[in-house]
């Protein structure tokens, strides 16, 4: 049976040419594949002398010879130049096998057979390089059939392999190839055979044979024609890009790991609260990083012990000291499946619920870690999910103050050094602001005893004022500042009211104020007068921060440098308040000017001069003296009430006095609705606000009597005194009261000079005041066993709850005082020891 020869073949890239020479040595048959290679049709050529057609000049003689001896019946092969007809040169080589032959008459004949050299030597090139491709080439080259196997494979892909590279041929991807894998290349096969797209780069996965590195390949494919253009199969050219890939994998991984840095630098800190900055690594680490994470802190760390238990503190007598598990994440459950990293002895006791206290056994892999602070590795338990876990101590500063534990889940990547390094790096960071947290928060708690410690506790009371007051922190985070206020007593029954700022915030400006709120106290009960205690506290500011007080009081604040401007410059309005004439004296240092409201009006500001504020130094300080009717209303504030940035302070100030208008409600009423009406939320300063209610001591608790010099005064002032505490019914104290007002009066008789005064107060306490116009103060001695006087102030001081003396604009006053029989105060009856130790 005869079979076409298919398109293609390999007399399709040769084309053989063929034709006939009669016995007369002309073309008698010349063949279509001729016409084509010499470009002359046979309707030109036959009958003609090939000699003369073809060849060139100078070769006619001896190509009449060849053809002569090729009709005599020898054969011929050589290579022969022929040139197209019409044409001087010769045009191409031709290699032409002439046999001999004979026609039906017997005569000689000839057959030549013609093949193009330059197309053999195409060919012949072709092939070599083909073969020099395909053999030496330092990458995996197979050849697949239209059937997807092996036709042909190279050395190199023999040598990765196994065998020779005849061994492949009839192989199938399967043979080379995970399941997965060898159906992922047969799809790609088949669609380049059946559309003719190239595909490049398709990444596989596998091992070769006896090895079990896993190697990435990347294969590119393209479909192989033949001459004609029929498919004949699909080539494919394979990489081993292993090193590639782990190189990129490698960049892609530090990459990865500078962003989660990156992100840790900008969302972990950002708290001063020890939960909240563990919850913030938790949010940065997983799913980034990993697939559960938890966050252990130290018990002590969190009830505010001083330290935290540090570096080999964990050996106590329960394996490590209490942690408790303030931060759990989980990219693939709600709640822990168990304990991250659960092993034989460690955290047997299943997983620790989040706000539990727990331990961990002194011998397991997390007690270590926080012994040793070093990461260690912890084996996945039988049947978890949990594949790698990472126990990592947050250290800082040398000090461990908790554990972190970071798990990766089957299906992950186990963790590799590389990620134990930027674990490290992302605990150590979380753990410095944890350690950061921890130290605010000790100091905080410690600013805020400070603050609190130095202002008033609870509700001031004082004789014949209604007070309240509030404070609030212009920072909510430190709740420490610079303001203060504070209500003092004063002898007589008197009330020294104070209201002042510390430039700055924060602890510095509450230590400040603290120092000046102490100096306050101690010149107030020295019983000055507004304007010099004003001046002796801004002697005091001067030299508050320096080694050198006194110098520094010396030194203009603009050349002791910014700092201690900033932070001991102060304001201050300190007033004295006497509830029996409602009369109050004000001084102020550069602060804002009280506001009063008498009943029936609006409120106004008093017109006091500010005076320059504390520790500037170098301009005395002016008194105003007010008369404050019954009911009105006084209020001392500072700037962080009525100043903000979204406003003038004339605004602010005319707000103030708004809110005040509705002043006879109740005191706490009234500061609630000041706080609400303005604009306190702004959080740009500390507020502290101060109001008293003007209600005077009425007539009948005050008894006012004037003596003359004279020695039969003092039983007048006892007879006085008698009758006025019997109206009392304080009959209780008349015996104390008659002996303590005879030693005072005699004292005045003896070392006073002009009239004298007797007053006695009743309030909450029995105040008795003697006045003479004397200045010299008395001072309590003790009397010798052989002295018949100097025990009267020994006396004075046994008796009474306190006692003491004060200057006036036209002498001196001395006072005691005495606990009411009802009331809380001691009523001051001494014992007999003590009555005899004066003797």
């Amino acid at each position: 049976m005869w079979q076409s020869s298919p398109p293609g073949s390999i007399y399709d890239y040769i084309k053989v040419a063929s034709f006939s020479i009669g016995p007369d040595g002309l073309v008698d048959q010349w063949s279509r594949r001729a016409a084509e290679l010499f470009g002359i049709p046979a309707a030109e050529v036959r009958g003609k002398d090939p000699v003369e057609a073809f060849l060139p000049g100078d070769l006619r003689p001896r190509g009449h010879r060849k053809v002569a001896e090729i009709l005599d019946g020898k054969e011929w092969t050589g290579l022969v130049p022929f040139r197209i007809p019409g044409e001087n040169r010769a045009h191409g080589l031709a290699e032409v096998y002439v046999m001999p032959s004979e026609t039906e008459a017997g005569a000689r004949a000839a057959l030549c057979i013609v093949v193009d050299v330059r197309t053999l030597r195409r060919i012949e090139t072709d092939l070599a390089a083909s073969q020099a491709m395909f053999g030496q080439s330092p990458f995996g080259f197979l050849l697949f059939g239209t059937d997807l196997t092996v036709k042909r494979a190279n050395q190199r892909f023999a040598t990765v392999f196994g065998g020779t590279a005849d061994d492949h041929r009839g192989r199938t991807v399967h043979d080379y190839l995970s399941r997965p894998e060898a159906e992922r290349m047969t799809v790609a096969l088949r669609k380049v055979l059946e559309t003719g797209e190239s595909v490049t780069d398709l990444q596989l996965v596998g091992a070769p044979p006896g090895s079990t590195d896993r190697r990435h390949w990347s294969i590119n494919l393209y479909r192989v024609h033949s001459g004609t253009g029929r498919p004949i199969g699909v080539a494919g050219l394979g990489t081993d890009v292993t090193r590639r890939d782990n190189a990129a994998r490698e960049a892609a991984s530090a990459r990865r790991n500078l962003a989660l840095l990156n992100e840790a630098s900008a969302r972990i800190g950002n708290s001063l609260d020890l939960e909240t900055t563990a919850r913030e690594l938790l949010d940065v680490a997983v799913p980034g990083f990993c697939d559960l994470a938890s966050v252990d802190l130290y018990q002590g760390l969190l009830t505010g012990d001083e330290a935290p238990p540090g570096r080999g503190s964990s050996a106590g007598l329960g394996g490590s000291a209490e942690l408790r598990r303030v931060g759990f994440a989980s990219a693939v459950a709600d709640a822990p499946l168990m304990n991250p990293g659960a092993a034989p002895g460690c955290c047997e006791d299943g997983p620790v619920a989040l706000g539990a206290v727990h331990r961990y056994p002194f011998n397991s892999p997390c007690a270590s870690a926080l012994r040793t602070g070093r990461v260690q590795a912890l084996p996945a338990a039988e049947g978890s999910m949990i594949q790698s876990t990472l126990a990592v101590p947050l250290v800082a500063h040398d000090t461990v103050v908790g554990l972190a534990l970071f798990s990766r889940t089957k299906g992950s990547e186990p963790f590799g050094e590389r990620d134990r390094a930027l674990a490290v790096e992302l605990a150590a960071r979380a753990a410095v602001c944890i350690d950061n947290a921890r130290l605010y928060r000790r100091e905080h708690e410690r600013a805020l005893i400070l603050q609190r410690s130095l202002l008033p506790p609870g509700d001031p009371e004082a004789a014949g004022l209604d007070i309240a007051c509030r404070y609030l922190p212009g920072n909510t985070a430190t709740e420490v500042g610079g303001d203060w206020f504070d209500v003092i007593e004063l002898p007589g029954h008197r009330t020294a009211l104070v209201v002042g700022d510390v430039m700055g915030r924060g602890l510095r400006a509450a230590v400040a104020m603290g120092e000046l709120r102490t100096a306050v106290r101690t010149l107030a009960q020295l019983d000055l007068e507004p304007a010099e205690v004003l001046s002796h506290l801004d002697e005091i500011a001067r030299g508050l921060g320096s080694p050198g007080a006194q110098h520094n009081a010396r030194v203009p604040a603009k050349a002791r440098g910014p700092e201690l401007s900033e932070v001991y410059l102060a304001t201050c309005v300190y007033a004295v308040y006497d509830p029996v004439t409602r009369r109050c004296t004000f001084a102020n240092a550069g602060h804002l000017p009280p506001v009063l409201v008498e009943p029936g009006e609006e409120a106004l500001m008093l017109d006091v001069p500010p005076g320059m504020p504390l520790g500037v130094g170098g301009e005395p300080f002016e008194e105003v003296e007010v008369e404050l009717p019954e009911g009105a209303l006084l209020a001392l504030y500072t700037d962080g009430l009525v100043e903000s940035r979204d406003h003038p302070l004339d605004e602010g100030l005319n707000a103030f006095r708004r809110a005040l208008t509705d002043h006879a409600r109740p005191l706490e009423d009234v500061c609630d609705r000041v706080l609400t009406t303005l604009d306190t939320g702004h959080g740009e300063d500390d507020i502290a606000l101060l109001m008293a209610r003007i209600q005077g001591l009425p007539t009948e608790a005050v008894g006012d009597w004037r003596l003359p010099r004279e020695p039969r005064s003092v039983g007048r002032a006892r007879e006085l005194a008698r009758t006025q505490l019997t109206a009392w019914g304080l009959d209780p104290l008349i015996d104390t009261v008659e002996l303590l007002v005879s030693e005072l009066v005699t004292n005045a008789l003896r070392y006073g000079e002009g009239e004298i005064r007797l007053r006695l107060l009743r309030d909450r306490t029995l105040v008795c005041e003697v006045w003479d116009a004397g200045l010299v103060q008395p001072r309590r001695r003790r009397a010798r066993d052989t002295d018949e006087g100097g025990r009267g102030l020994q006396l004075v001081g046994l008796l009474s709850a306190g006692w003491g003396s004060r200057r006036t604009p036209r002498g001196k006053t001395v006072w005691f005082e005495l606990g009411l029989p009802d009331g809380d105060g001691p009523a001051g009856e001494p014992t007999v020891e003590q009555l005899l130790s004066m003797f």
